[in-house]
């Protein structure tokens, strides 16, 4: 469900608006983007911890963060961006330390201690910033211009879900999958649940301040209410992803690929004009497509029934070249690429109709600058299917858990190198022929 629906909005989003393909508007969509996947990610893992926690007050602490940064960046006690770092990462970390020693040892229900925490710092948030204003630390100036795909910002997430992906292949993380799933069994079984639970809230805790940090060079201040709004749809994309919130389910591609669509849900609906009822469209579409997409979900075992070799991976490669070819439609205009001369009509020489469909012609400037433009991008795709179809057939063959890290590497770099494919095509059509 997030593969198909991921496609859909992107074919519509490009259609409507091919800026979104360039340069700039693809940085512009990373630096937008990477709070709300680093917010699910900071989701997915007390999640999977099971008990229902689902902590409500995500969104509160990464504006608690924000407004402390600001302010204590205002009386020049944060200048070096490891501080930075460091102190956002504790502070999300030491939360979610108190967060689970209430839930284990006060037994309060998790949710009533999110939902505490959500009322409790949404008013300190406002006692610290009353309204938005200060200044971002120096580094962070020009990290959220979002002019270039290759920035600050896109490290960071690949590095967090690098270390995501690497937290999956440990012990602690199947001992935080079967608690998840039965925390009877896990107990019995001889897992540390206490410490277990208590990791993965500290390890939420340090998504927490890396989404903190990528929200304040966003909106390059402190604003004490805006975090807020990252709640309901980082909870959100994270059902959307596939995880589950009675626990133990739950994946980085899942959750990246759910915060994704409601970004794109949220551009798609910008190009069209809704006037004053524009915000209440877009929520009425988080919760359509949200509940639309649970429903489908009942397919699923039925699909596995009836499909049982289905292969997710190359699901995504074929729904991929089709919409790159939208992509391509949508970004060249072929209506420039140089008309055909008019036919004058004379007596036929048989000799060049003959010959003639077989020579070849002297193609425009425009007409190369497209072909060596375009050559970059079908020599990827062609990559990537070949790639993928090897990928799954060592799948077929191997032990998944061991392969896992390698796809994920493989797809990850396959990404990359499209993305600044991509770049480099826009670009292409753009330099002028030397005659």
């Amino acid at each position: 469900m997030p593969i198909t629906l991921f496609f859909a909005l992107l074919a519509v989003a490009v259609l409507r608006a091919p800026s979104l393909m360039s340069a700039s508007g693809i940085g512009a969509a990373i630096i937008v983007v990477t709070p709300l996947i680093l917010a699910t990610y900071t989701l997915m893992a007390s999640t999977i911890s099971g008990r229902g926690t689902v902590d409500l007050s995500v969104g509160p602490l990464i504006g608690f963060i924000n407004v402390t940064l600001i302010q204590l960046h205002g009386a020049g006690l944060l200048e070096n961006p490891i501080a930075v770092f460091l102190y956002c990462m504790a502070v999300g970390a030491l939360y979610q330390l108190i967060f689970s020693l209430i839930v284990i040892y006060v037994r309060v229900q998790p949710i009533i201690v999110s939902l505490s925490g959500y009322l409790a710092l949404s008013g300190i948030n406002l006692v610290i910033l009353p309204r938005p204003g200060g200044m971002a630390p120096a580094f962070m100036a020009e990290w959220g211009y979002g002019t270039s795909i290759f920035s600050p910002i896109l490290i960071i997430l690949l590095l967090a879900t690098a270390a995501w992906l690497l937290f999956t292949a440990t012990a602690f993380y199947t001992h935080l999958r079967l608690m998840g799933s039965d925390e009877r069994a896990a107990y019995t079984s001889g897992v540390p649940i206490t410490i277990v639970r208590i990791g993965a809230h500290m390890i939420s805790g340090c998504f927490a301040g890396l989404a903190a940090i990528c929200f304040t060079a966003l909106i390059s201040s402190g604003d004490p209410s805006q975090g807020t709004t990252y709640t309901l749809i980082a909870v959100t994309a994270l059902v959307l992803g596939g995880a589950s919130l009675g626990g133990g389910r739950g994946g980085v591609f899942g959750s990246a690929l759910g915060a994704i669509n409601l970004y794109l849900i949220t551009y798609v609906l910008s190009t069209f004009n809704f006037g004053t009822v524009q915000s209440f469209v877009t929520n009425l579409a988080y919760g359509a497509i949200l509940v639309i997409s649970l429903l489908l979900t009942l397919l699923i075992p039925v699909i596995q029934r009836r499909i049982r070799n289905f292969s997710p991976l190359l699901y995504f490669v074929a729904l991929s070249v089709v919409v790159l070819g939208i992509i391509l439609h949508a970004i060249f205009d072929y209506g420039a690429l140089g008309a055909a001369g008019a036919i004058v009509p004379g007596p036929l020489d048989m000799q060049a109709a003959l010959t003639g469909p077989l020579e070849i012609a002297t193609v425009s400037p425009e007409t190369e600058a497209l072909r060596i433009a375009a050559a970059p991008l079908v020599l990827s795709v062609l990559l990537l299917i070949v790639i993928a179809v090897f990928v799954r057939l060592a799948v077929g063959q191997s032990n998944r858990r061991t392969l896992a890290p390698a796809v994920a590497v493989v797809v990850a770099a396959l990404v990359l190198a499209g993305a600044y494919v991509m770049a480099e095509g826009v670009r292409g059509p753009e330099t002028e022929a030397v005659e």
